[in-house]
């Protein structure tokens, strides 16, 4: 199985960047099998385009503008995932919507698409996250593992170095 873990995000916007720092966390934490890959996506589009056709599973994680209370976690799937792309509910979210209308032009689209994203507290300039998205960021760590393992896709801790 072909798999990516995808984070995108403006880590100069606040909670803009909380999708490249969750991929950070996840990389972190698990030991990737073969055919999963991590990408720090950042603000990039297009160029991602190559490493992202042909895959059996995309998994996204994002900063999400749905009107929820700050610190929401929102899990898109299935169906709810071409609307998510109709509506803008992330800044950088073009980009990425035109990636996957390419692939699926040309007929290079992921099987199965998920989008784990976080309702931002600011947008503004700034390297950190807010504390309250930051404290959401392990949640959507877990909530990635717990989508490969339902796919089949086993997941081995990083044994913590020891002093």
């Amino acid at each position: 199985m072909r798999s990516v873990i995808l984070g995108i995000g403006n880590t100069i916007l606040s909670d803009e960047g909380v999708g490249v720092r969750a991929v950070e966390q996840f990389e972190a934490r698990y030991q990737l099998p073969e055919g999963l890959i991590a990408i720090d996506g950042g603000t990039s589009s297009m160029e991602m385009i190559e490493e992202l056709s042909h895959l059996d599973f995309l998994l996204v994680l994002d900063t999400i503008v749905a009107g929820k209370p700050p610190g929401t976690i929102v899990k898109l799937a299935g169906d709810d995932v071409p609307s998510f792309f109709r509506r803008k509910l992330s800044p950088h979210q073009i980009g990425l919507a035109d990636v996957l209308a390419s692939l699926e032009f040309l007929e290079a689209e992921p099987k199965d698409i998920v989008v784990i994203g976080v309702q931002p507290v600011t947008l503004e300039l700034g390297m950190e996250l807010t504390s309250t998205v930051a404290a959401r960021v392990p949640e959507m760590v877990e909530m990635a593992a717990a989508e490969f393992a339902a796919r089949g896709i086993v997941l081995a801790p990083l044994l913590a170095e020891t002093a």
